[in-house]
């Protein structure tokens, strides 16, 4: 299973703002177990592509030097479900950054609804963890990783 839940970004705003789109598609593997009856892309998979659009957008205002984790979930809030055929926009802003953590505030829509808000923490883990230590390397924006985000449209991003 892939586990990039974003297509590409449509708007970045570096340090401010990013969205990204999703299509969904019954070619999604987790429609064979989720819900088979009752075709529903499940709300942790939505909120896993907010924090895969917010989580690129911080670790760019970084340089991403910074390894980003998720650490808390603000908020989450859905309005009705998601089901194949429509397409996911994630609007990320970064509300606060520093050098332990960000704060970014998020809003899902499909066709100008809007079904959601994702509210997210994340962690700067090397800053913050209090005498833990991690590997030197980035294993979140790791060669692969990056190797994957250059596939991605980056419109408006110079």
């Amino acid at each position: 299973m892939r586990w990039i839940w974003i297509d590409k970004f449509v708007e970045f705003e570096s340090g401010r703002r990013a969205v990204a789109v999703k299509n969904v598609t019954r070619a999604e593997e987790y429609f064979r177990d989720h819900f088979p009856e009752f075709e529903v892309m499940p709300a942790s998979l939505i909120i896993e592509g907010m924090a895969q659009t917010a989580g690129i957008l911080v670790g760019e205002a970084r340089a991403f030097k910074e390894k980003v984790i998720l650490a808390k979930l603000r908020r989450a809030i859905f309005h009705r479900h998601v089901l194949p055929g429509d397409q996911l926009r994630y609007e990320a802003t970064i509300e606060n950054v520093d050098d332990a953590a960000a704060q970014t505030a998020g809003t899902v829509t499909v066709d100008g609804e809007r079904i959601g808000e994702i509210d997210i923490v994340f962690s700067h883990i090397d800053q913050n963890l209090g005498g833990r230590s991690f590997p030197k390397e980035n294993f979140v924006f790791h060669d692969g990783f990056m190797r994957t985000l250059d596939g991605f449209e980056h419109a408006g991003k110079k």
